[in-house]
């Protein structure tokens, strides 16, 4: 597994991450506890070394199977958690309060079974909280020892810029792929005239990409993809062509449709690490073989010609989250 700096912040990973939300949340059941374990060793075994995790996923709950999974390898890894919500559950809101993020750093120290924490992000901007505040208080915490770097994650430009100048932000995590490319009109400039790293969440399209989504699929409803736009059946029908087009790509390159959007995303800038997440053996080893996938620069090109033909439909929040993105 090749190796990857986040911006210029000094902080190495995998060029792959491993994002472990979907083992207790967001996509139905939670994996079973061993199962989810013995997944992010085998991780770790092929090469990964960034782990993604949130307090928001549980509760706590993926923290703590993160913590378990990786303390005898501790020093080799780099785990990258959140804060930001009230009790740790979204629907109850933000909190970013000063006093608040303490709390959560305390927690989750414990719950990750380490005396550090890699990267902590703001999980969304919290507009009750001035974000010099935040940043003031990551800094402290740097400062303490209890917290290596300072992340934010699907925040604004402006919210970016402001908390830059209280405390260099090491990486953004924010949605990106060949499914949503918004991050490239203002996102990807700021952070390459920044030095900020880039840790894609939902690379392979929440599950799109992959090309195994009928149109008709029907989601459980503890599934979020339930209850979002872009994953309704008029509109994943309407976007069928985008599959198309990866799937031609991979055809040609002998390779997967999510190898491709992997190796895509790879090759748009040296200082972009996304974290794809499963709960298959089988499903990780096939992102991990992105790395034996070859874009060339008459192939990124063809792509981006492509892709440029191509409007999506439908939103890819539901209107009631719209405020917790990109302040």
């Amino acid at each position: 597994m090749q190796k990857r700096l986040l911006g210029q912040s000094g902080l190495e990973v995998s060029a792959l991450g491993f994002g472990c939300m979907g083992l207790s949340y967001g996509y139905g059941p939670a994996t079973d506890r061993k199962d989810a374990i013995a997944l992010i060793r085998a991780a770790y075994e092929r090469g990964v070394t960034f782990f993604d995790t949130a307090e928001a996923y549980g509760p706590g709950i993926n923290e703590e199977v993160v913590g378990e999974a990786l303390e005898p390898v501790r020093d080799q890894v780099v785990i990258a958690t959140k804060f930001g919500f009230v009790n740790g559950v979204p629907a109850q809101g933000l909190d970013s309060r000063p006093e608040r993020i303490r709390q959560v750093a305390d927690e989750v120290l414990k719950r990750l079974r380490t005396d550090r924490i890699d990267l902590f992000y703001q999980h969304r901007v919290d507009p009750n909280v001035p974000i010099e505040d935040v940043a003031g208080t990551v800094k402290d915490l740097i400062a303490a020892g209890k917290v290596k770097h300072f992340g934010m994650s699907e925040a604004g430009t402006d919210s970016i810029r402001r908390a830059h100048a209280v405390q260099p932000v090491a990486a953004l995590q924010s949605e990106y792929s060949m499914f949503w490319r918004e991050p490239e009109l203002e996102i990807l400039p700021l952070l390459e005239e920044l030095g900020i790293g880039f840790v894609p969440f939902a690379p392979l399209g929440k599950g799109f990409l992959t090309g195994k989504l009928d149109p008709k699929v029907v989601f459980a409803k503890d599934d979020f993809r339930s209850s979002v736009p872009r994953f309704q059946a008029n509109a994943l029908a309407a976007n069928q062509a985008l599959v198309d087009l990866v799937k031609a790509i991979a055809s040609e390159k002998s390779c997967t449709p999510a190898q491709i959007a992997l190796a895509w995303l790879l090759a748009q800038k040296p200082w972009i690490v996304p974290i794809p997440g499963t709960t298959k053996l089988d499903r990780l080893e096939e992102n991990l073989g992105e790395a034996d996938v070859s874009l060339t620069v008459d192939d990124l090109t063809r792509i981006e010609q492509a892709l440029n033909g191509i409007t999506l439909q439908g939103d890819r929040y539901p209107a009631s989250y719209q405020n917790l993105i990109n302040r």
